[in-house]
């Protein structure tokens, strides 16, 4: 379980999609305030879901080969194919142009409500589903789960939480070096999100068949 929420973690903090919207969020005028409260949002949905798994597991792993264990081990397999059909498409398929939608314009006027639903918005919930898969397998009386269950939030956020320090205790020097970070994401957005959705997607079809056929 800790490796798979390693692999889902990081896979899900180098997505550049939320990556380029909260740089921009951040280098924008009071950028540190919208920057706290967009990763505040993310976190709680990553915390909602996995609240929503404990729930229904009641915090102690199903039985192996059980109909529970099968299912999301099935479910984790599913979101796997998923993110191998859709690198391949995104792969095959001619870039397009791109169009920016209107708050990028003057992110300066971006409300803090509008932060945070752009935090839930941008979250790549089949990643973040993976991990909800893969956290079925949390045993809550083990102090090694509940470790590994906040590391996988803390590392989902990482990219983030640096920038956010960053910024905060080195406003000038991270808004040049952010601002270059953001041209790199939005030059190499296509190939970063094919590279990670083949990558965890083999990943994830490979251990779950595994663990189905063990």
């Amino acid at each position: 379980m800790v490796v798979d929420l390693v692999v889902i973690g990081t896979a899900i903090t180098l997505g550049p999609l939320h990556n380029s919207a909260f740089i921009l969020l951040l280098t924008a005028e009071r950028g540190v305030r919208r920057g706290l409260v967009f990763i505040l949002s993310w976190l709680a949905g990553l915390l909602m879901v996995i609240a929503a798994v404990i729930l229904l597991t009641g915090g102690t792993p199903p039985a192996r080969q059980s109909v529970p264990s099968t299912a999301a081990l099935a479910g984790k397999l599913a979101l796997g194919l998923g993110l191998v059909a859709y690198g391949e498409r995104k792969r095959r398929r001619p870039p397009r142009p791109r169009h920016a939608p209107k708050w990028m314009e003057r992110p300066d006027r971006v409300s803090g409500w509008t932060a945070a639903g752009l935090a839930i918005l941008l979250q790549p919930w089949a990643m973040v589903g993976a991990g909800a898969a893969t956290a079925v397998d949390a045993n809550l009386s083990s102090i090694a789960s509940t470790l590994a269950l906040t590391g996988f939030c803390v590392l989902a956020t990482s990219s983030m939480l640096a920038m956010e320090l960053y910024t905060t205790f080195s406003p000038v020097a991270a808004e040049a070096k952010l601002r270059g970070l953001r041209d790199w994401l939005d030059t190499h957005q296509d190939q970063a999100i094919v590279s990670l959705s083949l990558l965890l997607g083999l990943w994830l079809v490979a251990d779950s068949i595994y663990q189905l056929v063990e």
